[in-house]
Parts: C-alpha cells; structure tokens; sequence
C-alpha cells in the first residue's frame, strides 16, 4: 500500500513506533499537528511516550501483538535501533516498515557498519574483527596500540566499550564487555566530533540539516550545536547521501564522524532514527527532525531543514533543574522527558535560541552556571 493515499488526506491517520521513550514522545508531539496518531510497543514498565500516545505493552518478539499493531496501522517505525530481525520479518509480512531491515541490520553490528564504510569509499579509522581471545595478537598487530574494545552489538551511550592502552589490558576489556564479538579501533587524536542529520523520501530526495558539532563525555552526548560554516559538512553530507542511496533509505538518519588531526573526517557510526544530536532542530530549524521523520514514512512533503538562527542543545543528565529557573534564562526552551531522575539518564534537554551569536553565548553562560548550581555537578 502506497503511504501517500493512507496519509495524504484529511482523515486521521495511524503510525506504528517501536519503543516507547524520550524519541518517541517527541516524535508523537510531532506527529500529532499533522493527524497522526502514534501507537507504541514497547516492552517496559515504565515509557515515557505513553502521556502522548497510545502503547501496546507487549514482547518485541509477541507475534500475536505484532499483528495487531501491523492490522492498526499501514506504516511501522523505530525510535531505537536493536530492535530482533525476527520483530521486522514478522511486521513487513504484513504492513510497511521505514526505515528498511538492511539498514536496521547494519546499524546493529559495528564490524558490518564498518565493513560497509569501506565498501563505499567512505573514509573509517583502523579496525580489526575480534571474535575471540585468539584474535587478540593479529588484531593488535594490525592497528596497533592504544585502541579501545567495543562490542559489536548493542552498545550505547559509552557502554559495550573498554580502553585499551597494551596487549595485557585486551582479557580484561573482553571481559568488560561480556566476551561478545567485538571490534577493536585504533585510537585516534580526536579534534571534535559532528554528526549529519539527513532525511530521506520515497523516491530519493534528501534534506540535510546544518552540521552539528557535538561535545560528549563519558560516552554520552552533553551539547550539541549547528555549525552553519563547518568546512566539512559537504564532505560529510556527501557520505550520508551515498549511504542512504545505498540502503534505500526511508526516514531520517544520523551519521557521526570524528575529525582527526589536520582535518581529516573519519567515519564513526551510523543511527537510522531520529538522533539526540539533532534535538535542537525543533525549536532551530523551520522543520524539526522529528516531523520530517514523520513525513518522509508516511509519504508527505519533506520540510524545510534550514537552520532559523543561532542555538545550541544542552542535555539533562540524572537530574532536572528548577523549571522556572530554566525558563528564566533567554530563549531557553526546556523539554523534560517525564522520565524518573537517576545517574547517567537523560531525562531532558534545553535548547537555546538567539538573534546572534553573542546573545547565544551570554545565554548559554548564565545556564550552565544555573545547572551547575543546581546539580552540584560539572556541565558542558
């Protein structure tokens, strides 16, 4: 069934989403101004999109629930990537699922998501397969060291990962990470890293928005920020465009890269769903990643991916500040997930929007001296 003659008309229209949490909700509250209602599987106790729409509490693997969804709505899609191959067969044997298995498959396996790089001339840094202990000395005699161990499968946010500074540090790492496949990376002096956030229609148009350059620590992203006059954002944009060509791509997708020394734009990994590092595009760009997620799916007109002004995007970390603070501090726009505050969660952002560059810095000061007050913790 063609998208557009589900969810080009004036009726209400439904829109099936895997998982249930912050990516969810916001593209709920996206989805929500066009007609579209989202319904949510998702397996948790506790999913913070469930006040913004419908949810299926169910097992991923649930095929009798998996048919329902798929008899609710013509068109199923993600807000998280490790979703079982075995949920997508079931769906696609009976309703239309963006973005495609492929790209799902690649993103879920780093030494395949590497391995695809290469193939389509996209520069990667050094790696080597590691599948067990009797891969250690070929792997490390191939990149050398130092590296760091990351798991294949399932890594997020800093975890799956283990530094490795020499060959005795490598049965400790593999221990760290469960002794599952792995890859292990060449450690590269890393000036900044940006990501590219790109949607991509039916019939193979794209949109990109402004380079984001994105600051993390301890795995997890804390700022992000569009940089309208990166130099490598055409270089970058160039890659994402191939590889969504590549996969046939439906939907909006991000791509990491790191940039080494002298400039040099290296590869990272790939997340085909909405993306943290785009969160400022709600408020900054005339068309947020979220609704054009919405309308590249469904089949509607991509928007407008602009850039409206200065801003940036500051992430909430195991705690939420004082409201009425946040909101006191210029063109702060706060976005709490509704998520219980622990440590390492992130349970909102802010946004921060200006008419100038000035502005934006003297906003972002007065913020994070707000956060640092109020969670007794270093912010970005």
């Amino acid at each position: 069934m063609n998208a557009s003659s589900v969810f080009g008309g004036s009726d209400a229209a439904r829109l099936g989403v895997l998982g249930a949490g912050q990516l969810g909700r916001m593209l709920a509250l996206a989805a929500h101004p066009l007609g579209i209602e989202c319904i949510f599987l998702d397996p948790s106790e506790s999913a913070c999109a469930v006040d913004v729409g419908k949810r299926l509490r169910a097992d991923f693997a649930d095929a009798k629930v998996l048919q329902s969804l798929a008899a609710a709505c013509p068109i199923v899609t993600l807000e998280f990537e490790n979703v079982p191959a075995a949920t997508l067969d079931t769906l696609s044997a009976h309703t239309t699922v963006w973005p495609p298995q492929e790209a799902l498959a690649v993103a879920q396996d780093r030494l395949r998501e590497k391995q695809l790089f290469q193939r389509l001339g996209i520069p990667v840094g050094p790696f080597a397969a590691i599948d067990g202990p009797e891969d250690f000395a070929a792997a490390i005699e191939a990149i050398g060291l130092p590296a760091i161990l990351k798991a294949r499968r399932m890594g997020y946010d800093g975890k799956g990962q283990a530094m490795v500074d020499s060959a005795e540090d490598l049965p400790s790492a593999w221990q760290a990470i469960g002794e599952a496949p792995a890859i292990l990376e060449g450690r590269i002096p890393l000036q900044r890293e940006i990501s590219i956030i790109a949607v991509r229609a039916y019939g193979g148009e794209m949109r990109f928005y402004d380079a984001s350059e994105n600051l993390h620590r301890n795995g997890m992203l804390v700022r992000a920020q569009p940089r309208p006059d990166e130099p490598l954002a055409a270089a970058a944009r160039t890659h994402t465009a191939a590889l969504m060509d590549a996969l046939s791509y439906v939907g909006v997708m991000a791509f990491e890269f790191f940039v080494g020394p002298e400039e040099c734009l290296l590869a990272n990994e790939i997340a085909p769903r909405v993306h943290n590092s785009g969160h400022w595009t709600i408020e900054g760009a005339h068309c947020s990643q979220f609704e054009n997620h919405i309308r590249a799916v469904t089949g509607l007109p991509l928007g407008d991916t602009r850039t409206r002004g200065p801003c940036v995007m500051i992430n909430l970390i195991g705690s939420l500040p004082d409201r009425a603070q946040v909101l006191g501090v210029e063109g702060a726009h706060l976005h709490h997930y509704g998520k219980a505050p622990r440590p390492g969660r992130k349970v909102g952002h802010i946004t921060l929007t200006a008419a100038d560059t000035a502005t934006l810095k003297e906003s972002e000061s007065q913020l994070l001296a707000l956060l640092r007050g109020s969670t007794g913790k270093q912010q970005p």
